[in-house]
């Protein structure tokens, strides 16, 4: 590798021009974005013009083969996740992954072994550990401020925030919906404070009662109800072999009060905490006192999580999202789908 890291972008959609390729072309002249690959060329085409990108591919084989890219941004439909992070390692790039890791906890196995076997760095988008509250958060976590964690709630609720673009609602191509499409950020987030504890089990249940219908108000534009194919609601009790266990809620619509909320709520045994804004909740000298931070440094999840990979293929820091805890979240969202088709809890 050279002093310039060279970086290829798998994907020339939303995630991969409005995070990945910003945060790149951020650490300055350490990295150079040498080309991206759509299966789409006109898109990866415009891409590469926006951001002065000199290699266009319309196949991620060729781009790997003739590039030889250092690192590669994998910024795919979740489907395709997989296939192109093995492919991106076995030709000997690093990879960063968006979220979340696969569609099958199968694939994410074959994803981790495919880094081992290449010797290449393999992380995930999971851009909330990266915020100021969730780093807080660990923080204090790792300082036994909370003590032992063994239960909380992870909220990802939406009221009307269907995606009226790309293909969150094809669950061919996603897996999923709001479970795995912004569900997954607060479970992560949630599981990273507790220190990923080995999962044993879930209830879940999902509902479609609203996205397959003609839209009414949409603040996000109409969605095309007639080919949604995922769930509008999912809710799941996690259980984990600690003994520990979560409550997660994730919509992309439902009648709920907020817009939107986005959130992780863990008690301990010394304290509890909330993520967004961080707050602590403890019992001291006689009195229940809640505590909030006075001030938090700014940050950009998405371009923090960048430069942090970059640092890491350079060898000046670890990995925050391994691959084992990434094959760990995907068993839990596995097993959620699994509990709600067969209407009865499910061990993972």
């Amino acid at each position: 590798m050279s002093d310039r890291l060279r970086v290829g972008i798998i994907g020339a959609g939303g995630i991969a021009n409005g995070a990945h390729i910003p945060g790149w072309k951020d650490l300055g002249d350490a990295v150079e974005v040498v080309a991206v690959a759509d299966v789409a060329k006109a898109t990866a085409e415009r891409t590469a013009a926006q951001h002065g990108i000199p290699g266009v591919y319309e196949s991620y084989e060729e781009m790997l083969q003739r590039e030889r890219p250092d690192a590669v941004s994998v910024c795919t439909p979740n489907k395709f996740h997989a296939p192109a992070a093995i492919a991106a390692l076995a030709a000997g790039a690093h990879v960063i992954c968006e979220k979340p890791p696969a569609m099958l906890a199968d694939e994410a196995r074959a994803m981790a072994a495919a880094a081992e076997r290449a010797g290449r760095l393999l992380t995930f988008g999971f851009m909330y550990r990266f915020s100021p509250e969730v780093t807080a958060a660990k923080r204090y976590a790792e300082a036994g401020a909370f003590g032992e964690i063994y239960t909380g709630r992870v909220t990802a609720m939406r009221r009307r925030g269907i995606p009226s673009w790309g293909v969150f609602t094809n669950r061919e191509l996603q897996g999923g919906g709001p479970l795995i499409d912004i569900g997954v950020h607060m479970l992560d987030s949630a599981l990273y404070v507790m220190g990923y504890p080995e999962p044993e089990g879930v209830l879940g249940a999902t509902h479609t009662k609203l996205g397959d219908r003609e839209p009414g108000v949409a603040p996000w534009g109409p969605w095309n109800h007639r080919n949604y194919t995922v769930e509008d609601v999912c809710t799941a009790l996690i259980r984990f072999q600690n003994g520990a266990a979560l409550l997660l809620e994730t919509s992309f619509i439902a009648n709920i009060e907020p817009m939107e909320e986005l959130n992780v709520r863990l008690s301990g045994t010394k304290a509890g905490v909330k993520f967004f804004p961080f707050s602590v909740f403890r019992e001291e000298n006689g009195t229940l006192v809640n505590q909030e931070a006075a001030w938090q440094p700014e940050s950009s999840g998405y371009r923090a999580e960048i430069a942090h990979f970059a640092r890491c293929v350079r060898g000046e820091a670890e990995l925050v999202s391994t691959p084992a805890e990434a094959v760990k979240l995907q068993r839990i969202i596995e097993g959620i789908y699994r509990s709600a088709e067969r209407g009865q809890s499910v061990s993972i």
